[in-house]
């Protein structure tokens, strides 16, 4: 049988990976104990992370909990949240930029042509890192959605416009493609 030592860390594990509110119902059949045994122990963690000056809390939101930061640390998640965040680019980002940078507008099977391998997830990351843009549908059967950069890929790389992009040559374009085909053989 476990103590309430052992109770207490699965409690905090069930709250911290849950993220939102459990209620005390589904905290007590997880432990199977009874409700008011769980709900102490509920308690009694709750006061030791206050004690303790935690950076953490548990709080009782109508006979459910939730684990969230402590008050006295908001300004410092602001702080930490305002922060620029640094995205890097790996190789396979960095040739599916290239040739949205050099073919846009373009659409993924055109990507997916290039490189020869499946490009949805760099497409999306690209897009979340604000890099790329949706600019609007293909006039076509399936009407494909067309990407296209960004102003922050025109800031990111230091260059004012597109024609500034150095010259891309057949070369580098079959170097893109054969280094696509390596990295689907690597899998």
């Amino acid at each position: 049988m476990m103590g309430d030592k052992e109770y207490k860390a699965i409690i905090e594990s069930i709250l911290f990976t849950m993220g939102n509110s459990v209620d005390l119902d589904g905290i007590t059949a997880a432990l199977e104990l009874g409700k008011e045994e769980t709900k102490r122990l509920i308690g009694e963690l709750a006061e030791e992370y206050e004690k303790n000056g935690r950076g953490m809390r548990i709080i009782e939101l109508e006979n459910a909990y939730q684990m969230c930061t402590a008050q006295n640390a908001y300004e410092y998640l602001i702080r930490i949240a305002r922060q620029p965040k640094k995205h890097v680019l790996t190789d396979v980002l960095l040739e599916t930029l290239s040739i949205i940078a050099y073919k846009q507008p373009v659409t993924k099977a055109e990507i997916e042509k290039i490189r020869g391998v499946s490009c949805d997830h760099a497409v999306s990351k690209l897009v979340e890192y604000n890099l790329a843009v949706e600019l609007g549908r293909m006039d076509a059967p399936g009407r494909p959605m067309l990407f296209g950069t960004t102003e922050e890929f025109l800031r990111s790389f230091g260059i004012h416009s597109l024609e500034e992009l150095p010259e891309m040559s057949t070369l580098q374009m079959e170097e893109f493609k054969r280094e696509a085909e390596a990295e689907v053989l690597e899998v």
